[in-house]
Formats: structure tokens, C-alpha cells, sequence
């Protein structure tokens, strides 16, 4: 039996109020709420409510235990984006969605790339580190490959405002990548790009668009799928291994939260 490393962030949503001032506004892409209706309350008085029973009908006087949830983001928690996420247009054909994308796509071998020597807090990941980083695996990246960035994000909390100022990926870095055959690419980080204040103010300083969210718009030139807010990252080798990411199964949606899981030995 293989031995599963459990990739996949928690949707806590006590997260929802750990989440720095100036961030509020993520709070769907971080936890969903959840009403919990407990066999003794909530759920005992749904099931009074649909059967026209009384407590005393029932098992111990309880009912079922159910959950709503609500204030939910298709790009909560540990995610894959579907390429419509970067687009209407990829590779210049209309652009998948999370119910165009087949199992088979999402299990793949993995390799992580340590790129903390050669990072800085909302920087760009330099192609240079991307490169060692490969080199240190002891293999090149192959078509069809997993492609997971370690960039040190996991010392952090959602209370810390470190964790909002990660190290991200430009378009050139992504292009670089998925020239050499990445097709999902993976971060510890809480998004993929760098911050969003950190390419706004490079847009406003420079005038040039091409600072506005091009790692994921540089998948419009070749398709691939990118996962967000991974974890454990430090717990799986360089490579010789294979990860699958389960999406929720949702019709036409721009990504959907997944279940992530890595695979090490038979």
C-alpha cells in the first residue's frame, strides 16, 4: 500500500476572522461558514420537521447531524483552477472548465521544487531559481507532470501578515515552466501570482499591463491547470511520486475546492 500525504489545506472558518485587516476582502477564497446542526438541535429539528415526529420517535431522542454551507468562493481553500479562470480563449480554443477536465488530467507524477534559497517575501520567483530548484530533484520535468513550488509559506498563519506577502510566480516563470511539460502547477503559497497589491503597484509605476496578473494569464498560451494554497509540501521527496488532485464535481465553474493527496511508494 501506498503511504498518502495529505496536500490539502483545512476550510476552517475560524481562519475567516484570523484573517489579517488589510485582507478581508479574501475571506471567501479562505474558509466558507458553516452552520452546524447538531443531531441534539438543529438537526434533530429538521428531521422532526420532514418526518412529523416527535424527539421521542427517534434514536436516544436524536436526530441526524447536517452542515450548511455558505459564503463560499469555487476558489476556497486548496483549489484547482480550471483554465477558464485565465480566460475565455486558451491556446486560442474556448477554455475548459472544471467539469471538461478528467481524472486521468489530475493524476499525475509529482515533483517539488524547493525554491526557498531564492525567494523574498512578494517577489518575483526568479527563472534561476526555478532551474536549480529542477536540478536539485535529480530529474527534468516531464510531460504531464505535477509541479509543486515550495516556497516556505507553510511557517506562517492566516493572522500573520507574512502570510500575505508570498513569493509569486510571473508569467515568464509559468511559460518557462510549462514549456518543459508542467501541466498543473502547484504553491504553497495563498495565490500563484505575486500579491495583488504588489502587481498593482508595479502596474501604476510602470504603465505596463503586462504586470497585471501574468502568471496565470500565461497560461493562454499553453494550457495548464494551477493549485493553490497546498501544505505539507515538506513532508514529500523531490520526486518519485504521484499526486492527485480531486476537485468537487461542479458544472461549468471557473475551479473548484479539491482534495489533495500525494502518493509515496506502491
Amino acid at each position: 500500500m501506498p503511504t498518502l500525504v495529505d496536500l490539502t489545506r483545512t476550510m476552517d472558518p475560524e481562519n475567516r476572522a484570523r484573517v489579517h485587516e488589510s485582507f478581508k476582502a479574501l475571506e471567501t477564497v479562505i474558509a466558507p461558514r458553516i452552520q452546524y446542526l447538531s443531531p441534539e438541535s438543529g438537526g434533530l429539528e429538521r428531521m422532526m420537521s420532514i418526518f412529523g415526529c416527535q424527539a421521542s420517535d427517534l434514536p436516544d431522542g436524536e436526530g441526524w447531524g447536517e452542515d450548511m454551507l455558505t459564503e463560499m468562493n469555487t476558489h476556497c481553500g486548496t483549489h484547482v483552477d480550471a483554465p477558464l479562470h485565465s480566460g475565455r480563449l486558451i491556446e486560442g480554443k474556448p477554455a475548459r472548465t472544471i467539469s471538461d477536465i478528467s481524472l486521468d488530467e489530475l493524476f499525475r507524477p509529482g515533483m517539488v521544487l524547493d525554491v526557498r534559497r531564492w525567494v523574498k517575501p512578494g517577489a518575483a520567483i526568479p527563472i534561476e531559481g526555478l532551474q536549480a530548484a529542477i536540478e536539485a530533484t535529480g530529474r527534468e520535468i516531464q510531460d504531464g507532470d505535477a509541479v509543486l513550488i515550495r516556497t516556505g509559506q507553510e511557517r506562517y498563519t492566516m493572522a500573520d501578515a507574512e502570510y500575505y506577502n508570498y513569493p509569486g510566480m510571473t508569467g515568464d516563470g509559468t511559460r518557462f515552466l510549462t514549456s518543459l511539460g508542467a501541466s498543473i502547477l502547484g504553491t504553497d503559497a495563498l495565490a500563484w501570482d505575486r500579491p495583488f497589491p504588489v502587481m498593482r503597484r508595479a502596474f501604476e509605476e510602470t504603465g505596463d499591463p503586462a504586470q497585471i496578473w501574468d502568471g496565470h494569464f500565461a497560461i493562454r498560451d499553453k494550457e495548464a491547470f494551477i493549485v493553490q494554497q497546498l501544505t505539507n509540501l515538506a513532508a514529500l521527496p523531490p520526486t518519485g511520486f504521484t499526486v492527485g488532485f480531486f476537485p468537487l464535481k461542479l458544472p461549468r465553474t471557473s475551479a473548484a475546492p479539491a482534495r489533495v493527496v500525494a502518493f509515496l511508494g506502491d
